[in-house]
């Protein structure tokens, strides 16, 4: 979603882009949301009243329709224990994230220079403990150093990490990742491997890139999420999107 379908310098999605999805709904070609993001983000952003299919939310843990939940994958009980006990010791801002709500222990300027970074209002706050009794999706640490990453994931042996932003990684089940979120989606839907193709800029993009048929990174990606795509389109700024769905005669 971020940087391939909604801009952040024009804070908008582009015309362009909102042209295409038009013209693949016309043709009866299915379109879904695969992102990190949770639901109450989604809702929140300028998508101009977009519509999709279907959404891969939480890097492919939580996959839903309006028709309601597809596929939802927590992360272990033990894991979210043991980064309270890490909380607890030497505390660090870190989102939950759960089904319908997220929330984070407390704000402080990483916190705020991220969140402006993506466009979203600060999270709310609430309490951590919760998680022990609540399913929890996908958990957010904020501003933490290279050595206080290792030692969470060292407590969190049941999950794998991407970090999207050099004050925030996202931690997820280790069977996890939007490859999972997309292969439930198409079982769903009875639609064959061959027939997909997806974009993507992040380093959370890699394995969904890798996953589908045609992978395209928007020329806004580093080099390394390139590197892992079968073609580089524009970046999200000068129509990515549309340029890539007209080279593949799609739309």
């Amino acid at each position: 979603m971020d940087g391939t379908l909604l801009s952040h310098h024009s804070q908008s999605v582009p015309e362009s882009t909102k042209l295409a999805l038009k013209i693949l709904k016309e043709k009866g070609i299915y379109t879904f949301i695969a992102t990190g993001r949770h639901i109450s983000e989604i809702k929140d952003l300028p998508l101009e009243n977009l519509e999709f299919e279907g959404y891969i939310t939480l890097n492919g843990q939580y996959c839903y329709n309006r028709d309601g939940v597809i596929y939802a994958l927590p992360i272990h009980q033990q894991d979210i224990q043991q980064v309270l006990n890490l909380i607890e010791e030497k505390p660090f801002p870190c989102i939950f994230v759960e089904d319908e709500k997220m929330y984070i222990n407390y704000h402080n300027q990483a916190v705020e220079k991220v969140q402006n970074a993506i466009s979203t209002p600060l999270p709310d706050l609430g309490d951590l403990k919760r998680g022990l009794t609540h399913p929890i999706y996908q958990v957010i640490p904020y501003d933490v150093t290279v050595a206080q990453e290792k030692a969470i994931l060292k407590q969190m042996p049941h999950c794998q990490h991407t970090r999207w932003h050099d004050l925030a990684i996202d931690i997820i089940p280790r069977e996890g990742g939007k490859q999972n979120g997309i292969l439930e989606i198409l079982k769903q839907y009875h639609i064959k491997i061959e027939e997909t193709m997806a974009f993507g800029d992040g380093h959370n993009d890699i394995d969904m890139l890798e996953c589908v048929h045609i992978g395209i990174a928007m020329g806004n990606a580093n080099d390394e999420v390139k590197s892992h795509s079968d073609d580089v389109t524009d970046d999200i700024d000068h129509d990515g999107i549309y340029n890539a769905l007209k080279k593949y005669q799609i739309i």
